[in-house]
């Protein structure tokens, strides 16, 4: 089995850390580095609940091979605000009851994170656009969708 040695920066802190080739950056985020608030969903891409933050943009990690973390910037909904705190987005999330089982929300909030970036006065439709990608499987999209536009506004 091929092995690498890869450093990357994972939530602000720089990681250095030997991986079998093949190995995807969801198995190394979970699997050797502890960052379980990654979720191991459908391990297609399609779910949106192993969405990580690469160089600011969203990734299903499941399908990045670690290798190509090389060098960037990893963000988990951990790296959002610093420990002990919560960030405006994650504080709507709780305002807004926007989490029931929890396990879409990590994706959830950094795909919404990575979403106001770009389009901080988002509309309802826009943001409906923006979270496609990111399933929920208890259907709590509406209040989902609240807490979006609620930190879209400040």
């Amino acid at each position: 089995m091929t092995e690498l040695t890869i450093a990357f920066t994972l939530n602000g802190e720089r990681r250095e850390i030997r991986v079998p080739a093949h190995a995807t950056l969801l198995a190394v985020l979970r699997d050797e580095l502890g960052a379980i608030e990654v979720k191991d969903g459908c391990g297609e891409g399609v779910c949106g609940t192993c969405t990580a933050l690469l160089d600011g943009e969203p990734v299903s990690s499941c399908l990045l091979l670690a290798s190509r973390a090389a060098g960037h910037e990893i963000t988990t909904v951990r790296g959002l605000a610093p420990a002990g705190a919560l960030s405006p987005l994650q504080e709507a999330f709780v305002a807004h009851g926007a989490a029931q089982c929890g396990f879409c929300t990590p994706g959830m909030i950094l795909t919404a994170h990575a979403f106001l970036r770009r389009h901080p006065r988002p509309t309802r439709d826009d943001i409906r656009r923006a979270i496609a990608g990111n399933l929920c499987r208890c259907t709590g999209y509406t209040k989902i969708v609240d807490a979006i536009e609620a930190a879209g506004r400040g």
